[in-house]
């Protein structure tokens, strides 16, 4: 391996995101230091000009506002160069009326310092990996589909929604929320650590059982 190019290594939920400084479609982007105080969304497609991708990218634009409401900075990225990144972005406005709106960096060692690269799947492509970054530069969430299915980008904000309700709030949320079957949108209080605790907190909340205990959701 080049001695230039990291180690491919997948990194962990709570670790330090890598860094990086890349070229883009928007210019020179120096991560994370340029997002400081934001969330990120970094995802990873398998190449330029090809078909699920292309979709990707047109429904991660169309949602872009909803992103930025929440504080929320999109990085595209594939192993292609710079020039067809550009080209690419070009074709998608052409082709559909649609503009690109954040940048698509281009810097080979991304692959790898966030393990994209599974060789049993392609070894020249990347997956399509999706990290969610915190505002302190770390992992919040990462999510690998394979090359052949696109991404439900819903569903990357309503895990965003999540994050950010535990992150702001201390508040865990369950299967399916805002929408679970049985406790509807209302959040999750941390379970109890002691007996003391446990009768606490069945006081103070609404409670199936002193383990599973809810609150009102604090978004609202």
């Amino acid at each position: 391996m080049n001695e230039n190019i990291p180690e491919a290594r997948i990194p962990l939920i709570g670790e330090d995101a890598p860094a990086f400084t890349s070229a883009s479609t928007m210019g020179a982007v120096n991560f994370p230091e340029d997002f400081r105080g934001k969330w990120v969304v970094l995802f990873s497609h398998p190449g330029d000009f090809t078909p699920v991708c292309t979709t990707e990218f047109m429904a991660f634009q169309d949602k872009k506002e909803e992103f930025d409401a929440r504080n929320v900075s999109l990085l595209g990225y594939s192993v292609d160069g710079l020039h067809s990144h550009i080209a690419w972005a070009k074709n998608i406005e052409d082709k559909f009326g649609i503009t690109i709106g954040f940048p698509i960096v281009a810097d080979l060692s991304i692959a790898y310092k966030y393990g994209m690269l599974h060789p049993s799947a392609n070894s020249n492509q990347t997956v399509r990996a999706v990290f969610i970054i915190n505002p302190e530069g770390k992992i919040a969430a990462l999510m690998y589909y394979p090359l052949s299915n696109g991404r439900n980008i819903e569903e990357i904000l309503r895990l965003i929604d999540s994050l950010q309700t535990s992150a702001n709030h201390g508040r865990a949320t369950p299967a399916n929320w805002p929408h679970n079957r049985i406790f509807g949108d209302k959040v999750i209080v941390p379970p109890a650590s002691s007996m003391e605790m446990a009768a606490s907190n069945q006081s103070q909340f609404d409670n199936k059982d002193w383990y599973i205990c809810t609150v009102e959701n604090p978004n609202k």
